[in-house]
């Protein structure tokens, strides 16, 4: 057998695992879709892969148990994109004084950075609760904001990602040319880093949109639950669960982050990229 029928198979092979891995991701996502549009008797019955007629239906079941959704909606856009800012500016601009400031401790600091992404917010939830109580800020938008500031992985990744990009040259051209340190971060750097910048706000967006545990811990009113948090209580009733409701509920949460990725796949894949090669 030559080369080139072995490459071909071993293409094929790999075409076929691309495409089963492409069904396993896709066919969940699609069902939740799917049985949002369908009656709890029809989803009883069976899988179907087709949409049915009763989506409305299933939205004025969610009305009338209490849920306001577009409150919910509004609550989880306004916290994710001010928080994806606010993530993408600070972890970027540390890393550039990371980057550029070649001082004494860099390695400390990294693996203070380092340390931090490995402990996990439930560790320190407790700790957070009592200090945004002391200050009278529970129960508040700014107690789920405030955590953007200092997200560690997302620092930890826009230093792996200026270390690839940062050229020196421009830097120093910058500094004689008269251009302060933040003009310099602006103007010269942060243009080359958009595709990292992307990739970190996808995230950073996703994470913020799909968080329940801080929002369920720091928030009591309910008319600052956010999306997920609203899904969690489409709770079946003693005689009867909505089944059709409560995966329109689940669809309404996905769809954005859907959404999101199709517009700003490419960015992904090439900030990914990017932040892994190093010179």
């Amino acid at each position: 057998m030559g080369y080139s029928a072995r490459t071909n198979i071993t293409r094929f092979f790999v075409y076929i695992a691309l495409i089963i891995l492409f069904i396993l991701v896709i066919f969940p996502i699609w069902l939740l879709l799917v049985n949002g549009t369908r009656s709890t008797s029809e989803i009883q019955q069976g899988i179907s892969l087709l949409p049915s007629t009763h989506m409305i239906d299933n939205y004025n079941i969610l009305t009338a148990r209490g849920l306001d959704l577009p409150r919910g909606f509004a609550n989880s856009l306004f916290l994710a994109v001010v928080s994806t800012f606010i993530t993408v500016y600070v972890s970027f601009l540390a890393a550039y004084g990371f980057v550029a400031d070649n001082c004494r401790g860099r390695q400390l600091f990294r693996g203070f950075v380092v340390v931090l992404v490995l402990i996990p917010m439930q560790l320190a939830i407790i700790g957070y609760f009592q200090y945004m109580s002391r200050f009278g800020l529970t129960d508040t938008f700014a107690s789920l904001i405030f955590p953007a500031v200092a997200a560690a992985g997302a620092v930890f990744f826009a230093i792996q990602y200026f270390e690839a990009i940062y050229i020196k040259d421009l830097v120093e051209a910058g500094r004689i040319d008269g251009a302060s340190e933040l003009g310099i971060f602006h103007r010269v750097m942060m243009p080359i880093a958009v595709p990292g910048a992307v990739t970190l706000g996808i995230f950073s967006f996703i994470a913020s949109w799909n968080n329940f545990f801080t929002p369920f811990i720091m928030i009591s009113s309910i008319e600052k639950y956010t999306l997920p948090m609203l899904v969690q209580l489409l709770r079946g009733d003693v005689y009867r669960t909505e089944y059709g409701a409560i995966y329109l509920g689940l669809g309404i949460t996905v769809i954005p982050v859907i959404i999101i990725y199709l517009i700003f796949s490419r960015y992904i894949i090439s900030g990914i990229a990017m932040g892994s090669v190093k010179e």
